[in-house]
């Protein structure tokens, strides 16, 4: 049975077009260049024997590259494909709603046990995974010294290299400057990682030699069953 045709169709959403590939007998161009299901490249088909072979295959024959000379159609299940994407963008919606920007306010003169107790708390947001927004505040004539306040910036993203990277550089809006740090991974994820490979080929090296010591084990025990048997017929 020949697959469900799916419709093209173009939706407006709040002033946004979103078009949809042109799918099966929606394509109306004489020829293909085709694309197998698993990716191969199957070459230049007439568009009739590539939706004979769609057919065959119980697939639809879906437009990847329309502007391509000639177009680029490819062998898919199109709404398995749907579907997932549709998966992987609610995934990226909750990986995006899961980081949360925390915000650190500080003095241009902040005290040093002042400013370790900011770094601490910022370096902790950090290692959680989300972004630190680091808002410092001029205070009457502070202000005509923007350059003081970029100096204590770059103190504090240089402070944080470990757990941070700047995001946003500092920039100046009203009486404060701004600076944005995301999240990096931490040399200690780094380490662990590094120790789990290393216990990882510690056991494949361990099964490894286990298994050789069975089929030794094997043999010998065939070599004396292989004796012992000529011993019986001779």
């Amino acid at each position: 049975m020949r697959p469900q045709f799916f419709r093209v169709r173009s939706m407006e959403l709040k002033g946004t077009i979103i078009n949809e590939p042109r799918v099966n007998d929606r394509i109306r161009v004489p020829e293909v260049r085709l694309v197998g299901p698993s990716g191969e490249q199957v070459g230049i088909v007439r568009v009739n024997d590539a939706l004979r072979l769609a057919e065959e295959a119980n697939l639809d024959l879906v437009e990847v590259a329309p502007n391509a000379k000639p177009p680029v159609a490819k062998l898919m299940d199109y709404g398995k494909y749907k579907y997932e994407q549709a998966q992987k963008a609610r995934e990226a919606r909750r990986n995006q709603v899961n980081t949360q920007i925390k915000e650190i306010r500080i003095g241009l003169k902040i005290d040093q046990h002042d400013y370790e107790t900011k770094l601490k708390a910022m370096m902790k947001f950090l290692d959680a995974g989300d972004k630190v927004k680091v808002q410092l505040r001029f205070r009457g004539r502070e202000q005509s010294r923007p350059e003081m306040g970029l100096q204590l910036m770059q103190r504090i993203a240089q402070d944080a290299e470990e757990n941070g990277v700047v995001e946003s550089a500092p920039r100046v809006d009203g009486r404060s400057m701004v600076m944005v740090v995301a999240p990096i991974r931490r040399k200690s994820q780094a380490k662990s990682d590094q120790r789990r490979r290393r216990e990882a080929q510690r056991d494949a090296e361990r099964a490894a030699a286990q298994e050789a010591k069975r089929i030794e084990k094997a043999a010998a025990e065939k070599k004396n069953d292989d004796a012992a048997k000529q011993q019986e017929g001779a």
